[in-house]
């Protein structure tokens, strides 16, 4: 853990992670860029609308019986609506990927080493025709392309590996696997990336300290 000062309004900065690089200031909304010890502003940070989302920095659960904690989200927007990204720090330093969408969650693990793999990726890089329903096989598991999407970053908060200014744009292709795994294959400022994982439920991520709303009753597992 890294405490520092926000080198924009002197707001008390807590990294949790030493090895992400981005934090956006709770309180000035700067979004803060770091070199070992030392802070960069780097402009201001849309502040991330409201939504209903049981979520937030801070809940914590379990995935592939790993304790994580929520600490940061880029918020995404499309033609037909929006969804989350959640950033999970896991206990032993390593970090992943909630994403949300319509009550629906996907947590995912970037794999590194599988750009060029399949020829999805492949399109995608070289910005060659994709089709829903097209075969990819990553890392030796057989996925289909269930969807394809144009996204632009509404806004971000907490810790992230990567700056992601309201702005940002990206294409976003979903895949699922027949026994439940899926992938997302995603490209932005010319670069691709990869991530593996699985359909999840918040009961089965033992999610805690979610938000709480009025008329909605906290579940049980999360009490």
């Amino acid at each position: 853990m890294i405490n520092a000062d926000c080198p924009n309004c002197g707001a008390a900065v807590r990294f949790r992670s030493a090895d992400l690089p981005v934090r956006v200031c709770d309180y000035c909304r700067s979004s803060l860029v770091r070199s070992g010890e030392v802070l960069q502003a780097m402009g201001k940070i849309a502040e991330v609308p409201a939504d209903v989302s049981p979520l937030q920095i801070g809940t914590r659960g379990m995935w592939t019986e790993t304790p994580f904690e929520l600490i940061g989200r880029v918020r995404w927007r499309w033609a037909d609506g929006g969804w989350n990204e959640w950033l999970m720090l896991f206990a032993d330093g390593s970090t992943g990927w909630l994403g949300e969408a319509m009550g629906r969650y996907m947590a995912l693990r970037a794999l590194d080493h599988a750009a060029g793999r399949t020829g999805v990726v492949r399109a995608l890089r070289d910005d060659s025709p994709i089709a829903l329903g097209m075969d990819a096989t990553i890392d030796r598991v057989r996925y289909i392309v269930t969807d394809i999407k144009q996204a632009t970053c509404v806004a971000s908060e907490g810790e992230l590996p990567f700056s992601a200014p309201a702005g940002l744009a990206m294409k976003s292709l979903d895949l699922q696997a027949s026994d439940g795994r899926c992938a997302s294959v995603q490209k932005d400022r010319g670069q691709v990336s990869v991530y593996v994982g699985a359909f999840v439920d918040l009961a089965g991520l033992r999610a805690t300290n979610m938000r709480a709303f009025e008329d909605w009753p906290m579940p049980n597992f999360a009490a």
